[in-house]
């Protein structure tokens, strides 16, 4: 059969030739979510930015949104993987701490993207409620056709592995203090990293963890013979320092088998072994022997993993376990302000990926579990809010982490990062996505780091300098 010159000819397909041709044409369900998806997102950023800029590369696509170039911070990105604008739309901040950890998104800098955000916090957070309605409906549908991807499945290992004593040892400092440090004027202070000739300081870390030792057990107001009760171990850090230089004994429990150990070995290569004991236990499991048996109490960033139901037994047992006269206490938390502070909070990155069920309190919420749980026999001493400090111990330990961790050091203790180089970038990157998340909401008060100290009623209270 022939056509009129200038008419189309169908080819000659039988039906279930044509219906599969255009089957095999149409887009797959996971291509059309991701680009329902980014239409979606693309659409609703003009609107939510309005301090500085951001700049979108997609393939062949180029979008800016926000302020002109030289208008404020500009924020670059580069879409690798469609993915990105799924786990975006679906998950927000999450999604996109997911997708910055596999490799679907490039960022020229991490920490200017959290500052950015951060900027336009309140058009983000707008954004984010309308898509959280919209997606409600897709989200399903995603999970089914995204599944338990190779990305997906490697976000899952690194979450569910305990960490490795080699990672630790690749960032941070001497004592492996794995808490804000304090910075003097010596140190360059808190921005001393940012400034001009600051090439001197980048050995600081180990000064300006030091310090912050000292300025506890300053703050604990020990002195030779005291004995000290520590929740939350760490490497042993702290408890070396109070039983070498100020004389003390120390009683240290932790829940991590692997920081035992080496805690252990290093008070044992400290020869202080019969001084610090290191202990295998929950902080509500304390022996009877224990009661009314210290002269001080010390837990540094270890509040973080009590939760909001537990504040008032965690004060009643070291109210417990201190002497009714001359004992001291002494805790640090990273902490949320009043405003921002609920009892219950929503998975996030951090709750997900680094501290799973951990709960930020305020400092108004500890000191009035204390009061509450000690029946007054607590007075407060001071508080402090050492936030100024952190983003730069967290700059710090990225610079540590970038220079001295590799897949071999960590590869023994986390096997599922032995042989998969892409796992390794994965596990990587959500430790350096961590420092610049945490050093953002810290450097802009959207959370803080309080240290509070404690005196029994009558007792004198402290005379201490950070130096």
């Amino acid at each position: 059969m022939t056509a009129a010159r200038g008419q189309y000819t169908l080819p000659s397909l039988s039906l279930r030739q044509l219906t599969s041709t255009l089957y095999d044409n149409l887009p797959s369900p996971k291509s059309m979510i991701s680009s329902f998806a980014r239409n979606s997102i693309v659409g609703a950023l003009d609107s939510a930015i309005t301090i500085g800029s951001l700049e979108i590369e997609d393939a062949d696509t180029f979008y800016r949104f926000g302020q002109e170039e030289d208008k404020g911070r500009v924020v670059r990105m580069r879409v690798l993987n469609a993915n990105f604008w799924s786990r975006v739309l679906l998950h927000g901040d999450l999604g996109f701490s997911e997708a910055y950890m596999v490799g679907d998104v490039q960022v020229d800098n991490l920490d200017e993207v959290m500052q950015f955000w951060l900027d336009n916090e309140a058009g983000m957070d707008a954004m984010t409620s309308v898509f959280a309605r919209i997606t409600s409906a897709v989200s399903s549908l995603s999970n089914a056709l995204f599944g338990q991807s190779r990305s997906n499945a490697r976000l899952n290992a690194i979450a569910s592995y305990d960490q490795s004593n080699e990672l630790f040892k690749a960032f941070l400092s001497k004592e492996m203090m794995y808490s804000c440090a304090l910075w003097s004027d010596e140190d360059g202070g808190p921005l001393g990293d940012l400034q001009p000739g600051s090439a001197k300081y980048m050995k600081s870390l180990e000064s300006a963890q030091l310090r912050k030792i000292h300025h506890v057990l300053r703050k604990a107001q020990v002195k030779p013979g005291d004995r000290i009760l520590e929740f939350g171990s760490g490497w042993g850090g702290l408890a070396i320092v109070a039983a070498r230089s100020y004389g003390c004994e120390v009683d240290t429990l932790t829940l991590s088998v692997e920081q035992k150990k080496l805690a252990e070995q290093r008070v044992l290569d400290a020869g202080l072994e019969g001084r610090v004991r290191v202990h295998l236990m929950d902080y509500r499991e304390l022996p009877p022997h224990f009661e009314k048996a210290f002269d001080a109490f010390i837990s540094i960033e270890m509040l973080e993993h009590v939760g909001s139901k537990h504040y008032y037994t965690y004060f009643k047992i070291v109210d417990w376990a201190l002497k009714a006269k001359n004992a001291t206490a002494v805790v640090s938390s990273s902490t949320f302000p009043e405003s921002r502070y609920t009892g219950y909070q929503a998975e996030d990155f951090m709750r997900k990926y680094m501290w799973p069920n951990s709960c930020l309190p305020s400092a108004t919420v500890l000191i009035t579990a204390a009061h509450d749980a000690s029946q007054g026999r607590f007075t407060l001493d001071s508080v402090e809010n050492h936030a100024a400090h952190y983003p730069r111990t967290l700059r710090e330990w990225d610079r540590r982490l970038e220079a001295n961790l590799t897949q071999e050091l960590v590869a023994a203790d986390i096997p599922v990062l032995e042989n998969d180089t892409a796992a390794y970038e994965v596990f990587k990157r959500k430790w350096r996505y961590l420092f610049a998340y945490a050093g953002a909401g810290l450097a802009r008060g959207y959370i803080s780091c309080h240290m509070l100290s404690f005196i029994r009623e009558d007792d004198a209270p402290s005379i201490v300098s950070y130096e």
